[in-house]
């Protein structure tokens, strides 16, 4: 009796051995892909044609390729896909990192116009494809799709993934239209998911005005209560560090935290069913503002490195995946009987896309440049063109949300939904290759590099930014002076600025980031640290400065 029990279990053993076993390999051959994008990566940045994200693709389609010839056309991944991978591991790190490293100072002088495209255009976009797709697919018959699906088909092709056109485009030269492209992208992707999870938590069936009210409604309250929490949360973490000096006795307690208390918001928001997003992007921006003036030296070049990497890793990661995912035989099965239709699909869907870009870039430029009134803040035609290219691939975002509307566990039974899964991963591939290699010449062409004289003063605006450590084009002293009131900045050795970024830096006297400076430096700063602030920490550099100063004396 007791024999046949030993053996099954010894058989059970076995099998659970020869799993972890083949688990191990599959990981070790993914951290190896990882491994190669990062140094054909760097191998290729010098052309500056072909990116990360690119590469990561191309290396993904390969090694699909290779692994279906392995197994004999059975499969093409390495790893089994989980949505949780996506949205609990992979995605919080890159939209925090977004919002640690942005350039705070342009990014609030812009603000109107960033929160009229990131919010309003992706909005008219969000229609214009939904009501495109229902219009034009109900006719192609491509399977049983109701009118959520419609709805969330608008919303995962309003996202947007403007990582080609950020690492062509110049922070020095175009200021303006790096802040507006990167803004756009991220309050874009936040919003794209606030619509999204408000497709879901409604029984859209039969859609009457209290319903459509209703779902204004639920995205008004999920973008501002997702935003508060990602603020509040932000501000408690500046708060514990400048209270309790962690790094008195160790800089770690310090990262720990921060990595930590940056993962709970977005955690919190999962739990009371808010966007993740939206609360950890302004977190990320919260954070940078406070709490990383208040932790030591060493923890500040930590952080900003960690994030860094931890986003970058993750991206790669993702398009990795994606590459591999474009030839799983599974999902390419339900659209063999009828690969025009797939064809069809996906260029319909692409067609709508660059109409519902075209629908708010130009008339929201239009109205946004009647409200400035120096010429240097206004966007022009050239710079429309450029905005609307940047917006028009398609990435991570997009993926995230087509598997979680259209598979359960990265699997799909309906080929309706099969087809639209194949669509969103021929769209990412065509938009981030296609649209990619083209960014470069199309703002060569419309964008010609200036020949002027680029001083080492143009590379400033704000050394209060993670960024400032290793990139010092995003200022000195944050421009206190400049900011309060009508003062010619000056440059560290007194040279003053050229005048297109004087007009681009000086705050005018009256305007909201007038006084939310005053409010900042009055109240903001006194409670919760930030710039200015400097812990005291026993043999830290500040501590041996101010030793020698008093030696001196």
């Amino acid at each position: 009796m007791a024999t046949p029990l030993l053996s099954s279990m010894f058989t059970k053993l076995d099998m659970l051995s020869t799993s972890d076993h083949s688990s191990i390999v599959s990981m070790n051959l993914f951290v190896a892909l990882l491994c190669g994008c990062i140094v054909l990566g760097h191998l290729l940045e010098e052309t500056r044609w072909i990116n990360e994200t690119i590469t990561a693709l191309l290396i993904g389609l390969g090694t699909g390729v290779v692994i279906l010839m392995i197994s004999k056309g059975t499969n093409s991944h390495i790893l089994v896909f989980s949505e949780d991978l996506f949205f609990i591991y992979l995605l919080p790190p890159i939209i925090f990192n977004a919002g640690f490293q942005v350039k705070k100072k342009q990014f609030f002088r812009n603000f109107i116009t960033i929160i009229t495209f990131g919010a309003i255009g992706t909005l008219i976009s969000f229609c214009i494809i939904s009501v495109g797709a229902m219009e034009i697919f109900k006719k192609m018959e491509i399977g049983s799709l109701d009118v959520a699906d419609y709805l969330a088909i608008g919303a995962i092709f309003a996202a947007t993934d403007s990582v080609c056109t950020l690492q062509v485009l110049s922070q020095d030269d175009t200021p303006l239209l790096y802040s507006l492209v990167f803004g756009e992208g991220v309050v874009n992707d936040a919003t794209s998911v606030v619509l999204f999870n408000a497709i879901q938590s409604f029984d859209l069936t039969h859609i009457d005005h209290r319903i459509a009210l209703q779902f204004m409604g639920s995205f008004f309250y999920l973008f501002f209560s997702s935003t508060l929490l990602g603020v509040i949360t932000g501000l408690l973490s500046a708060y514990i560090i400048k209270k309790l000096y962690f790094g008195r006795h160790s800089t770690d307690r310090e990262v720990a935290l921060m990595m930590l208390m940056a993962y709970l918001s977005y955690m919190l928001a999962e739990l009371f069913y808010l966007s993740g997003i939206l609360t950890v992007f302004f977190c990320g921006i919260v954070m940078s503002h406070y709490t990383w003036h208040n932790v030591t030296e060493s923890s500040r070049v930590t952080t900003k490195h960690a994030f860094a990497t931890l986003s970058f890793v993750a991206e790669t990661f993702i398009f990795v995946y994606v590459g591999m995912d474009a030839l799983d035989i599974e999902k390419w099965r339900f659209v063999s009987d009828s690969p025009g239709t797939s064809v069809a699909v996906s260029s319909i869907l692409m067609g709508l896309v660059m109409i519902g870009r075209a629908a708010f870039v130009f008339p929201l430029s239009l109205l946004t440049n009647l409200t400035k009134k120096s010429t240097s803040e206004r966007v022009s035609f050239r710079q429309q063109i450029i905005i609307w290219w940047a917006g028009l691939m398609r990435g991570a975002v997009s993926m995230a949300l087509a598997y979680n509307q259209f598979t359960g566990s990265g699997h799909t039974q309906l080929r309706g939904n099969a087809v639209m899964i194949t669509s969103t991963i021929s769209v990412v591939l065509f938009s981030t290759v296609v649209f990619g290699l083209l960014t470069k010449p199309l703002i060569s062409i419309l964008l010609p590099p200036l020949k002027n004289f680029r001083s080492s003063s143009t590379i400033s605006s704000d050394l209060g930014s993670p960024k400032s450590l290793l990139l010092p084009l995003i200022g000195s002293q944050q421009n206190s002076e400049a900011d309060l009131g009508g003062q010619e900045p000056t440059g560290q050795n007194g040279i003053i600025r050229p005048g297109s970024l004087r007009m681009l830096l000086n705050a005018p006297t009256h305007t909201v980031h007038h006084y939310w400076r005053k409010f900042d430096d009055s109240f903001m700063r006194l409670v919760f640290g930030g710039r200015g602030f400097v812990p005291f920490v026993p043999g830290s550099p500040t501590e041996r400065r101010a030793h020698n100063l008093n030696d001196g004396t």
